[in-house]
């Protein structure tokens, strides 16, 4: 078996002993002679797998039972309109502005019709750093921030305090990191950087809120339809569901979210510290403090400090032909882009590291 480096920023790499795992119960499940896929949503064979993955996730996340765990479709973009569906109240709802994602939500809020308000961006610097001074009003009906910006590579590293119930997506970032749950209204994401394939959306979320939804939400967008149903309302994922356990069972099985949270910290630095320690070869493109642990977006320089699209392409080309992939960065802001998720082992990130300086010696 000859496995790559895959650094892409989503669907990314899904962990090799879970790709064993679903590989052996594939075509036949515990011995039950069909697969998870062929199994009703509605059997105690699958019911096993959904309340297992919940149970898990209250486990490990250290989620308090006045939350609902909801698994859902449509990607974290439809919950970019599910929010203010369900949550606005007639008031205000307030956004932090720290990325093309953020940007989306805000679109859908203003699409909607509803009063809202950006209470702090990074636009005007690109991007490059989460915004500082950001004060929520304390009677917001809800207030927004995406947790990890995926293609700039920012991060919070702490959230906002705030009265006004925080809504984070951490659709790049999720099972990263312990949560002080006690900051938080809801938290959402769409599985396929960190917590399996694309087409499953975990929401966790206060019951209070779930509650609010009134009765002209069409009835697959309001959360307490899913909520009522423990997200059994209609055919849920049920592979990505699937597969979601077991990478759960892998997060228990390497020592928990703390344990995964410290090997995040890890890569990160010794990713960072190749491209501080190159004098000026690689640089990064968010701001020091604003670093992301899961996406690493920097580019290369010319020594009039231009970026050299050509040596960039040809690092690709190279990080590639090398069995390292998905290291280009986002067509909005170009350059080199590494995802370092949960499943990226530490030996994927000292290849890289001993790549670029490889290519650094070769092409100063």
């Amino acid at each position: 078996m000859n496995r790559i480096f895959n650094f892409n920023a989503g669907p990314s790499t899904i962990p090799l002993e879970v790709l064993k795992k679903a590989q052996e119960e594939l075509i036949d499940y515990n011995g039950h002679g069909l697969s998870i896929m062929e199994a009703s949503h509605r059997s105690k064979l699958y019911e096993e797998v959904h309340n297992g993955a919940i149970s898990l996730i209250r486990e490990l996340y250290g989620v308090p039972m006045d939350y609902d765990i909801l698994f859902l479709q449509g990607g974290a973009s439809l919950q970019f309109a599910m929010i203010p569906m369900n949550l606005y109240m007639g008031g205000v709802a307030e956004y932090v502005d720290s990325g093309s994602w953020s940007s989306k939500a805000i679109k859908e809020a203003e699409i909607q019709g509803i009063n809202y308000r950006v209470v702090a961006s990074s636009k005007d610097t690109t991007y490059d750093r989460i915004p500082e001074n950001i004060e929520f009003s304390d009677n917001a009906d809800y207030a927004y921030i995406t947790s990890n910006n995926t293609i700039y590579g920012t991060e919070y590293h702490e959230f906002p305090i705030t009265k006004a119930p925080l809504i984070i997506d951490a659709s790049s970032d999720i099972f990263s990191y312990p949560i002080d749950w006690s900051r938080v209204g809801m938290i959402f994401a769409g599985a396929q950087k960190n917590a399996g394939p694309s087409g499953l959306t975990i929401v966790i979320i206060k019951k209070e809120l779930v509650a609010r939804g009134g009765d002209k939400i069409p009835t697959m967008l309001k959360y307490k339809t899913h909520a009522d149903k423990n997200s059994l309302f209609n055919t849920p994922p049920t592979f990505g569901i699937y597969i979601l356990n077991l990478i759960l069972h892998w997060i228990k099985d390497n020592g928990g979210i703390e344990a995964i949270a410290k090997n995040n910290q890890k890569k990160a630095k010794l990713l960072y510290d190749a491209i501080d320690n190159s004098g000026g070869f690689y640089v990064g493109h968010a701001k020091r403090e604003s670093r992301s642990l899961m996406n690493v977006s920097y580019n290369i320089k010319n020594s009039d400090g231009t970026n050299n699209s050509a040596l960039e392409a040809k690092f690709v080309q190279e990080a590639t032909d090398a069995g390292m992939i998905g290291l280009k960065g986002h067509r909005s802001i170009g350059g080199l882009r590494a995802s370092i998720y949960n499943a990226m082992s530490l030996e994927g990130v000292e290849t890289l590291v001993e790549f670029m300086d490889k290519f650094q010696r070769e092409n100063s």
